[in-house]
């Protein structure tokens, strides 16, 4: 790993590629005026052979540098860049916008430029990676299904073309490994132990620690995380319905909770109120008589049917 990390980046030797296209365009001139040359000396009777295969032979090797001149030419776009390499040995890169002429005898590299389709350049423009949902277990051990959505881009092309065999398929792998770190980490939802954090109710603290996870692993490729979120997180099928039963118990348990809370709240007032402006007197019985016709008619789940009692209550 550490001697990856010495694959450092430099700039590649590059010339302005208007004065070369100017000196190629000075080359393939003076070649076709030597072949032309070479045409008059020859229908000329007076000119001498040796004279005429000279002029010939200069001519070809014009042509010869013409085309090799040509080859050297770069045309790069913002945010784009070419990684070069000289018989084997890694020559530099040429990052910056314009057109450029580079030694002929240099390559373009550019491992993965079949699987995202692009030519010998190197991207530098931020990209998104949208991975498939995967099954992992959360904390709990629960099956969950899971994908995230991560916003990166090259900032070392060494590193990005020399250190992995494919900086794109390397960085998919890594986003995988680590959406089953973190998601082992926290419970889907906020845990019976009353743990607040959780994939679903921490989604920033769970996001930057993802990034952080991700960034960690993609160092040695020269990739940059500038985000990561997750774009989907479920119960597995298998599990959900269950799961989902839960959830509505506890927000019926809670529901209820404060429901009696409340109602217990109004019964004591509403005892409170009748004592101290002496509307009634009321007995024991009376007053648990009264608790629980209240507590009926505020924790039921219908509205209450009043009954007259027109009698005593005895």
């Amino acid at each position: 790993m550490d001697n990856f990390n010495n694959i450092d980046e430099k700039t590649a030797r590059e010339k302005n590629g208007w004065v070369m296209l100017f000196v190629t365009v000075l080359v393939l001139l003076a070649s076709l005026a030597m072949f032309v040359v070479g045409i008059i000396a020859g229908t000329n009777t007076a000119g001498l052979p040796e004279d005429l295969g000279a002029i010939i032979i200069g001519g070809i090797v014009g042509l010869i540098v013409t085309v090799f001149l040509i080859k050297g030419f770069k045309l790069l776009q913002p945010n784009e860049a070419y990684v070069f390499t000289l018989f084997g040995k890694y020559y530099g890169t040429l990052k910056h916008d314009g057109f450029f002429w580079v030694n002929p005898f240099c390559s373009a590299v550019n491992p993965a430029r079949i699987t995202m389709g692009l030519a010998r350049k190197l991207s530098l423009k931020a990209m998104t990676l949208n991975n498939e949902k995967q099954k992992v277990n959360d904390e709990e051990g629960n099956p969950i299904e899971i994908s995230v959505v991560v916003i990166w881009r090259i900032t070392n092309t060494a590193r990005a073309v020399f250190n992995v065999e494919n900086y794109a398929a390397y960085i998919s792998t890594q986003c995988d490994a680590a959406i089953r770190q973190v998601a082992r980490q926290y419970p889907y939802d906020v845990s019976s132990n009353g743990d607040e954090k959780s994939l679903r109710g921490s989604a920033q603290e769970v996001a930057d620690i993802l990034k952080g996870e991700i960034q960690s692993r993609v160092d040695m490729a020269g990739i940059e995380i500038l985000e990561a979120r997750i774009s989907h997180l479920a119960y597995s099928p298998e599990i959900a319905a269950a799961m989902l039963q839960r959830q509505q118990a506890s927000a019926i348990i809670a529901a209820r909770q404060k429901i009696v809370e409340g109602a217990v709240s109004m019964v004591q007032m509403a005892l409170t109120k009748l004592s101290e402006e002496n509307i009634v007197e009321l007995d024991d019985e009376r007053k648990a008589q009264m608790v629980s016709n209240l507590l009926v008619v505020l924790c039921g789940n219908r509205d209450a049917q009043p009954v007259v009692n027109s009698g005593s209550i005895y």
